[in-house]
């Protein structure tokens, strides 16, 4: 969040840009919607298309904290996805020089929350009319999107954005296939459960109507 939060009057000077011995990213899930996988502590758990989505919304810190609130969600992790720097740093992406977002991956139970709930939060916990930046954090790596893995994944969240421009939402949400995931630095991970702060950029909005 850089500079710009200085308005605030000093209180989330920290937030998203906190400084902290450099670790290297790694490297997650990622090539063809059949064979991706995420992984986690190096073993390939659920396939993209069933049971992993990836969302990238501003601060990872409020999408991770709010989607891990979704029952039916089993994990979420902090992470960068988008970009052409192989295992990039944070420092690397808030250059806004890597292509890569701030993107979070959400390992989910089919059996008990389906990716169309999943991705409707995700449209319910950010602003996905506000381009290029989310609350205060301007930036192309704070851009709203929707990575998919399957053409099912593309279908459904393709649908929740025409409800929501049925609506009367201008919808800037990028949607794009997902890529390599790589799992950002271990300060970044379930950084407001552990801080015991609250989002600033991030809240829940009932935009679908229901």
């Amino acid at each position: 969040m850089r500079g710009l939060l200085l308005g605030f009057g000093g209180l989330f000077l920290i937030a998203c840009s906190c400084s902290s011995p450099s670790a290297q990213p790694t490297a997650t899930a990622a090539p063809a919607p059949s064979e991706a996988a995420m992984v986690a502590d190096g073993e390939p758990t659920a396939p993209v298309a069933d049971g992993v989505a990836y969302f990238a919304g501003g601060c990872f810190w409020g999408v991770e904290h709010y989607m891990q609130e979704l029952p039916g969600v089993i994990s979420v992790e902090s992470g960068y996805m988008g970009g052409h720097v192989e295992s990039p740093s944070y420092e690397q992406v808030s250059s806004m020089t890597s292509g890569h977002l701030e993107t979070v991956a959400v390992r989910f139970d089919p059996g008990r929350v389906s990716y169309e709930a999943v991705a409707k939060r995700f449209f319910e916990i950010h602003d996905p009319t506000q381009a290029d930046g989310q609350g205060p954090d301007i930036g192309p790596e704070y851009r709203s999107a929707v990575f998919y893995g399957s053409p099912e994944q593309k279908q459904i969240t393709e649908g929740l954005i025409e409800r929501l421009r049925a609506r009367g939402y201008d919808v800037v949400t990028e949607v794009r296939p997902a890529e390599r995931f790589w799992k950002a630095e271990d300060y970044h991970q379930d950084y407001y459960a552990r801080s015991g702060k609250t989002p600033y950029c991030h809240a829940r909005v009932r935009r679908f109507g229901d």
